[in-house]
């Protein structure tokens, strides 16, 4: 039987290894395609907002990917969850965002939840996303936000033992809550770091969506 074909769209270059690591270890007869647009990202920092123009934009990627012979697709960045909504209204292959997949687990969980990301723009578009989820389901969950400074400028600069430190401390530092969510694919790799003191569960974004396509896709 032919691999099923799963394109990974990313706003920045990071996001790429996350994704494959997550691909290896779960659902390694896949043939993942990974599409890079570091525009995506550059130009939602400078607009601040989404905008009618970066909708468009990710019709156009979304039509590529299919007639590129995408049997589903993955958007790895966090800002973009309205575009990628619409995208899916146009498309009939499983679409996913970034966070959905890790949405749905942490809905039916429960409990208390701390959200943390490193990218500005990413936090308030992960608390509309999963506000409406919340409604569409008819339930409601607390989920408390934080932004791990500094995190995303160490990545940037290459210095990912750094990134993942600052990760973990905000984690240590977060004991009252019984689940943890990285909210970026970028941040994945700190979920396992040995500084981590904690008894909370820790989801992070790449792994909950290989599950999700892996199952759409049997």
């Amino acid at each position: 039987m032919t691999a099923h074909r799963i394109f990974l769209v990313h706003a920045v270059d990071v996001s790429m290894a996350p994704a494959s690591t997550s691909f290896k270890q779960q659902w390694p007869e896949a043939s993942i395609i990974n599409v890079l647009e570091e525009s995506l990202a550059v130009d939602m920092l400078a607009d601040g907002k989404m905008t009618p123009r970066m909708i468009q934009r990710f019709s156009r990627l979304g039509q590529y990917c299919v007639d590129a012979g995408a049997d589903g697709i993955l958007f790895t960045c966090s800002a973009f969850g309205e575009a990628i909504n619409h995208l899916k209204t146009e498309q009939s292959i499983p679409i996913l965002t970034s966070n959905q997949a890790m949405f749905e687990e942490l809905i039916e969980r429960g409990g208390t939840i701390a959200m943390l990301t490193t990218f500005g723009p990413s936090r308030q578009t992960l608390r509309d996303e999963l506000a409406e989820m919340m409604r569409a389901k008819g339930v409601e969950v607390q989920v408390d936000s934080f932004m791990v400074e500094g995190a995303l400028d160490a990545l940037l600069a290459r210095d990912q033992a750094q990134h993942d430190l600052l990760i973990a401390e905000q984690i240590n530092r977060l004991s009252q809550y019984s689940t943890i969510v990285l909210g970026q694919f970028s941040m994945a790799a700190a979920a396992t770091h040995p500084a981590i003191r904690t008894q909370a569960r820790i989801l992070t974004t790449p792994d909950s969506a290989v599950r999700k396509l892996k199952q759409l896709l049997k």
